[in-house]
């Protein structure tokens, strides 16, 4: 009888687990990847379907900053940039267009000044699709745990089972 409470109680715990790890399978946005940093500043940017998704913070400290325009070149030639509600910066590009390696030059007005911050960008699956970087490893990294916390209970499982056996 404390065997059927047990199971009942062990597959109840892994179907919360599966309904956790299904929830935070599917990331709502793309991860941004550092792109540049000064003293002040740091820009992180990530691919996504038609741009980039760049994202202004402060390089020390979690105070918010306040952007009040950001102007984009890419190998030179200027990339228009929009402010979106969440405060990142989304910057087109032309369709089908390779970024891989290319020199991307931000320029941020914050707090009265500009500066300047330069990287290159990193190569991205978002050219060709919706795709997200870091993506993949995000949703492979969330099924490894889920798959190591059904094999723990799993053990967990069959040890109370051999151990109420025993003891019956």
């Amino acid at each position: 009888m404390a065997c059927v409470s047990i199971t009942r109680a062990l597959l109840a715990i892994m179907l919360s687990v599966c309904a956790a790890g299904a929830a935070h399978a599917q990331p709502a946005s793309p991860q941004p990847a550092p792109l540049a940093h000064s003293a002040l500043l740091a820009v992180d940017a990530a691919p996504t379907a038609g741009g980039l998704l760049l994202r202004v913070r402060r390089a020390t400290g979690e105070t918010p900053v306040v952007v009040s325009d950001v102007a984009v070149t890419i190998d030179g030639k200027a990339a228009p940039a929009t402010a979106r509600t969440d405060g990142s910066w989304f910057v087109a590009r032309p369709a089908g267009a390779q970024d891989a390696g290319k020199t991307i030059d931000v320029t941020v007005g914050h707090d009265g000044i500009h500066e300047v911050l330069s990287g290159r960008l990193a190569a991205s699956a978002a050219v060709s699709g919706p795709a997200t970087p870091g993506g993949g490893a995000v949703i492979s990294s969330g099924r490894k745990q889920l798959f190591w916390w059904i094999l723990n209970i799993a053990i967990v499982l069959i040890a109370a089972i051999a151990i109420s056996r025993r003891t019956s």
